[in-house]
């Protein structure tokens, strides 16, 4: 940190909190280190596959070997992947536990900040150098380990034991949803910890705040981009689009009017009872893989604007508190 020549405030935060960003960047380290060597073993396991002239869907004799190998391969690969994207999860808790905790709640509640305060550091400058760090950490953290996950997902999108980009683990993980919800609980932690003044309180709010939104996004999020329908007559195979998102699926009557799949699910005769309600087709709303960035970039912009609503309202509630 010393190669950055921060000054300041911002210096002391660094220094006070030096522990927690070396283990923080060490753990970060050990996972990227983690997610390249399994992208590697993969990438081996498929070649050396590749050369058998083997199959797994269809097996000849003499490949079981060769088949349980890259398939086992696989399935670690896949559950490697579904660990690192809860713990991408995870991630932005932390953040905003330590932003409540240790960060401002305990400085608040011992009144150590009245030192800095006592040598010409105005409230204002001591909540902002106690945001920007953590803020430009976070960003450069956060967004290349997103970048990893996306580099290792994207080697495991082929295989028998794929995670679909729709799934919480993987949406979670990658693009600037992560970076978006990281700041979110950067600036629930300073509010939580200006508004309590007490450590444990102030974090418990913020994890409950985290959870809160992430159920409230996740419940939106279909609706935050147009989705596609398609259609399909009654009578004919109904396809399902690859890779895609299912929201909604049900019957479409001559009229345009939807019904619900299961309208007929307990009648004895399916077609009589479509006939009946006057069904002429299936329709299928969902999000193609295509649609995955636009939704990342729409969340993203809800979760950057309450973010810097929170810490506008930090900044008064300090100010008001304090000049």
């Amino acid at each position: 940190m010393s190669a950055l020549a921060l000054r300041g405030p911002a210096r002391i935060v660094v220094r006070q909190h030096r522990r927690a960003l070396w283990i923080t960047g060490a753990l970060a380290l050990t996972g990227i280190a983690l997610m390249a060597v399994a992208r590697w073993v993969l990438s081996d396991a498929a070649d050396t596959f590749a050369d058998t002239g083997c199959s797994v869907r269809h097996t000849v004799q003499g490949c079981g070997t060769a088949v349980r190998h890259v398939l086992s391969v696989e399935l670690h690969f896949s559950r490697l992947l579904v660990y690192a994207g809860i713990a991408m999860l995870v991630l932005p808790a932390v953040i905003g536990l330590f932003v409540a905790g240790p960060l401002i709640g305990r400085e608040l509640e011992d009144g150590t900040y009245r030192l800095s305060w006592s040598q010409s550091v105005t409230p204002t400058r001591w909540l902002a150098a106690k945001l920007a760090v953590p803020a430009v950490l976070t960003v450069a953290g956060v967004s290349v380990l997103s970048a990893v996950y996306a580099w290792a997902w994207s080697r495991g999108r082929g295989t028998n034991y794929a995670t679909q980009w729709f799934e919480p683990e993987a949406y979670g993980a990658m693009g600037p949803a992560p970076v978006g919800y990281a700041l979110l609980c950067l600036a629930v932690g300073a509010l939580a910890g200006v508004l309590i003044r007490r450590t444990l309180p102030a974090m418990a709010v913020t994890a409950a705040a985290y959870v809160a939104a992430a159920v409230v996004m996740n419940s939106v999020r279909s609706g935050l981009w147009p989705m596609r329908t398609d259609t399909t007559a009654l009578g004919t195979e109904f396809r399902y689009p690859s890779a895609a998102s299912d929201v909604a699926v049900g019957w479409m009557t001559d009229g345009g009017s939807r019904l619900g799949d299961a309208t007929c699910i307990e009648a004895t005769d399916v077609n009589a009872c479509m006939a009946r309600h006057g069904a002429t087709s299936k329709y299928l709303d969902y999000h193609p893989a295509a649609h995955f960035w636009p939704l990342q970039l729409v969340e993203t912009g809800i979760l950057l604007v309450v973010a810097a609503a929170l810490v506008a309202v930090a900044f008064r509630v300090l100010r008001r508190r304090h000049d």
